[in-house]
């Protein structure tokens, strides 16, 4: 019954089109609102980043070396501030135009899905904020000498900081990546149980190259990734078993005549 009206209900492949593109246009304003109401605040903003260099016994000089300099870093936090904040509206916007095509039981992980995506992007700004960055620019700042002082450009700085910080905070999505791959079926805990050796290699590997070449940043981002990892396995085992229940009263149900998947479709 479910799938007949649903075949009813197909819009055309044009109307699929025109209403993406106006989910899009919907996402793209939230983003440029929410840029430009956040520029006001950027100064807020830069002093928030910038406080991890004052707080160092000798904190590097930061300057700016073009007249538009400081404006720019100021725009280019607004846009990410923009972005971020109008992350759950493109989520939202996204999960109006794909939740037709989903059944009942998984439109209801929209809303759980959403928060447990905040929270863990959350918690890995944070640690990079508390953790990272305190112990990286130390490191970085004692490669000098004497004679040679650490004078930084305000935009390489900002830069510097908030790609540790998004980088921190999108590895830390990586429980709910695995979640979401195995409710799907193209992810099982037992590959992950079973490649976990060569799973920390690559872990140390990304970990080099997304923190400077420094042993103690290294071990701060890979440790977090190696308890990650085995989160994912836990997680990843709750989300096939979902499935292969799905699957399962799907067969009792249907038998042959398709799939979940294939209904959606």
């Amino acid at each position: 019954m479910e799938i007949k009206k649903k075949k009813e209900t197909e819009m055309p492949f044009l109307d699929h089109l025109e209403e993406l593109r106006w989910r899009i246009l919907k996402s793209l304003a939230s983003v440029g609102f929410f840029t430009i109401a956040s520029f006001p605040f950027s100064g807020i903003l830069l002093n928030l980043l910038t406080r991890p260099n004052d707080l160092l016994s000798a904190p590097a000089k930061l300057i700016f070396l073009k007249p538009t300099g400081m404006i720019l870093v100021r725009m280019e936090l607004a846009l990410v501030v923009g972005v971020l904040v109008s992350l759950p509206v493109i989520f939202y916007q996204f999960w109006q135009f794909v939740s037709p095509g989903l059944m009942p039981n998984e439109r209801k992980y929209f809303l759980p899905s959403l928060f447990y995506t905040t929270l863990c992007f959350i918690a890995g700004t944070f640690f990079s904020y508390y953790v990272m960055i305190p112990v990286v620019l130390p490191f970085l700042y004692s490669m000098g000498t004497e004679s040679i002082q650490a004078t930084i450009n305000i935009n390489e700085y900002i830069s510097f900081v908030m790609r540790l910080i998004l980088v921190s905070g999108a590895i830390f999505e990586l429980p709910i990546l695995s979640f979401f791959l195995s409710r799907v079926g193209l992810l099982k805990p037992d590959f992950l149980r079973k490649y976990r050796r060569y799973g920390i290699v690559i872990i140390v590997i990304l970990a080099a190259f997304v923190t400077p070449p420094d042993p103690a940043s290294q071990i701060l981002m890979a440790f977090p990734l190696v308890f990650l990892y085995e989160i994912s396995i836990w997680v990843a085992r709750i989300g096939y078993r979902r499935k292969k229940k799905r699957d399962d009263i799907w067969e009792k149900e249907y038998g042959d005549s398709g799939s979940p998947t294939d209904s959606d479709a």
